[in-house]
């Protein structure tokens, strides 16, 4: 049974409701981190159109230009890995591992890995699904397999922050927020993987924790 080592690099984390919509957000990273393979930007999980199912985004690399979105890509040997609580116990149950190769994305599980915590392994006969991965300005190209939906390729960041005025709230220079206020991120992309996923298939028949690892290959 191969499987393939991985080292933690990078965490981000939510508690999500089933049938309610939740987010992690993380833009400012330091310099080691900011702008590379491991930078996680934002952990979206909400239910999806077909209400059986739920959806998960991990969005990274965030702070893209649209001139350098087109040069930028998935790492080889970066795995982002969504973890699964479902009995709220903070330890996961099921993991989702996305990985690219050769240009295509692919994903394994949810199945329950054969260790927690910052270390994990591939394994492959988890594999369920993989898709081509999406160019810059291309259409879309979403595969299904096993239930399964997948995404994965640049994208516009949703993620909606007014910094400038964060900074005078933070300063005391201003009282609040306006409405509407400037989104810092506008015109900015990201690259994102969006799955769906039944949630006959996540366990569990009430609240879902769920985090967010990339993690880099150390063989």
């Amino acid at each position: 049974m191969k499987k393939r080592k991985i080292f933690l690099t990078a965490i981000i984390a939510v508690a999500a409701v089933t049938g309610g919509i939740l987010y992690a957000a993380d833009h400012l990273d330091s310099p080691a981190v900011s702008n590379q393979s491991t930078d996680i930007t934002d952990l979206y999980v909400f239910r999806g159109e077909n209400t059986s199912n739920l959806v998960f985004v991990a969005n990274t690399q965030g702070l893209l230009s649209p001139a350098s979105t087109g040069a930028a890509k998935f790492d080889e040997n970066t795995l982002l890995e969504f973890n699964i609580d479902n009995n709220n116990d903070n330890i996961e149950d099921l993991v989702i591992q996305a990985i690219v190769k050769n240009g295509k994305m692919k994903i394994y599980g949810p199945y329950k890995p054969s260790a927690t915590g910052i270390r994990s392994t591939i394994t492959e006969n988890a594999f369920t699904v993989q898709t081509d991965v999406t160019k810059y300005g291309e259409t879309a190209k979403i595969a299904e397999q096993n239930g399964i939906k997948v995404f994965a390729g640049p994208r516009d960041d949703p993620f909606f922050f007014d910094l400038t005025q964060f900074k005078k709230v933070i300063s005391g220079a201003e009282a609040g927020f306006h409405n509407p206020g400037t989104d810092t991120f506008a015109g900015t992309n990201v690259l994102s993987i969006v799955l769906e996923v039944p949630k006959s298939q996540l366990g569990g028949s009430g609240t879902l924790n769920v985090w967010l690892e990339s993690k880099k290959a150390i063989n």
